[in-house]
């Protein structure tokens, strides 16, 4: 299990995901956006954590929680 959360982000003209912090990981790489968010989207469910979505420039498009928030906001 991942002990960081999943980002997913563009480079070297590929999409690749990896995880933030703790032990180091090996990104994989996919082609499109699109597929890239989906493994991504998955191995952040798997581990609970919460992933994120850089657009090509690498500014967040997007974030998703899965399993643990540690943030106190009701909602």
């Amino acid at each position: 299990m991942p002990e960081g959360d999943i980002e997913t982000y563009y480079q070297d003209g590929k999409w690749h995901n990896r995880i933030q912090g703790g032990l180091p990981s090996e990104p994989s790489s996919h082609l499109t956006k699109a597929v890239a968010v989906s493994v991504g989207r998955e191995m952040a469910r798997q581990a609970k954590v919460e992933h994120i979505i850089k657009n090509k420039n690498g500014g967040i498009a997007e974030r998703s929680t899965y399993g643990h928030d540690p943030r106190n906001i009701p909602g």
